[in-house]
């Protein structure tokens, strides 16, 4: 130890560059040690077991890590200060700092909310539209909208290209499309208003109250996302039959919101890290879901007794027309007719690529799976 003492002070006293590298390197160290954490509340609008809230914890995760714990996130479950639909509010408000949610929560504000991931489908999937987001557009209309038009004190980004939901959970099996009028029907959004455009009766019901909702019988049915979110609610014991594919959501992403006082007031590197881990958590949460998903859909299917059933085309093509049937008055609004336009010239533009490249998976996995699919 006393070589190793007098080897420094020699070095230190016969290098002036290396003492002075040293010396600064001795000077910042306590600083950064003594900076404390930014400690920041982040609510999400899921329950604490659903797999999004999950989704969530990624999220978090990915923060922490990429900030050297300078940013440390308490994240919460849907209801812990707030309800899942008023999250946006408390992000605004500063009540919270973070929230995780969908638009579609907040489309009693203004329905072009919903044109960021639950609106009419024009030949894009849910990566598409995000890539709309990213680089068609989207998220300078999305900044409009909740900046210029509705006075929001929020920065928003998005993540995580939902797989195409389900059309939903039914007590009896829907044969006909003629069937579904009348029904009494969970969604939210703009899907709200295509599913009352089929002559369902539509009730906008945050997840953790879709169960109780059916028990009580004040729903017939409903869709809420996933097969794993789904399961995790229960709804494999208040109905049998699930139809898997629809044009109500196909193309929904997870939403942040960030309160703006909060984002202006981080050091630049700390904000890029809030922004870009969304970007991360993006490909973690799609793995997830692809893992997650399909494992749980079997499970409803084999030890659940569900009957899994592929939405037939008729009912796709009722949706298409019940779109086509509410778009007029939609489009009534100019800033609801702007997204839609630039929307369907991105889809135009992609959707040309995609369809001609797009190799048929589906023939793949019937050489390889035999029988499995039926459809």
């Amino acid at each position: 130890m006393t070589k190793a003492a007098i080897s420094r002070r020699r070095f230190l006293h016969n290098s002036t560059l290396g003492g002075a590298a040293v010396a600064a390197t001795t000077l910042a160290a306590p600083a950064v040690l003594a900076q404390a954490p930014v400690r920041l509340r982040m609510q999400t609008s899921w329950p604490s077991s659903d797999i999004f809230q999950e989704m969530a914890q990624q999220y978090v995760d990915r923060v922490h890590a990429m900030s050297g714990g300078r940013l440390q996130i308490d994240l919460l479950p849907a209801g812990a200060v707030v309800g899942a639909f008023q999250v946006q509010d408390a992000v605004h408000d500063g009540v919270i700092d973070i929230c995780h949610t969908v638009t579609a929560y907040w489309y009693g504000k203004n329905k072009a909310s919903s044109l960021f991931g639950t609106g009419p489908i024009f030949g894009g999937d849910a990566a598409a539209m995000l890539a709309w987001i990213h680089n068609g557009g989207g998220q300078e209309l999305y900044r409009e909208l909740v900046e210029d038009i509705l006075g929001l004190n929020i920065i928003g980004r998005f993540a995580m290209p939902m797989p195409t939901q389900p059309l939903g959970w039914f007590k009896e099996p829907i044969e006909n499309v003629s069937q579904l009028a009348g029904l009494r029907y969970r969604t939210v959004g703009l899907a709200a208003d295509l599913l009352q455009a089929m002559g369902l009766s539509v009730a906008q019901l945050p997840g953790g109250e879709i169960v109780p909702a059916m028990e009580r019988g004040v729903i017939d049915a409903f869709e809420f996302n996933n097969p794993t979110s789904d399961m995790r609610f229960g709804a494999q014991d208040v109905a049998k039959n699930y139809m898997m594919g629809s044009f109500h959501q196909a193309n929904e992403f997870f939403e942040f919101n960030f309160n703006r006082d909060m984002w202006d007031g981080l050091d630049e590197d700390l904000r890029a890290i809030l922004d870009h881990s969304t970007e991360a958590a993006n490909t973690a949460n799609y793995a997830l879901a692809l893992s997650q998903y399909s494992q749980d859909l079997l499970r409803l299917r084999d030890e659940n007794g569900v009957n899994i059933i592929r939405t037939p085309q008729d009912f796709l093509q009722a949706q298409l027309e019940a779109w086509d049937q509410i778009m007029p008055d939609l489009m009534a609004d100019e800033f609801f007719a702007k997204v839609v336009e630039s929307q369907k010239q991105w889809c135009d533009r992609v959707g040309y690529y995609s369809f001609f490249n797009q190799t048929d998976y589906k023939m793949a996995y019937e050489h390889h799976f035999p029988g499995k699919l039926g459809f």
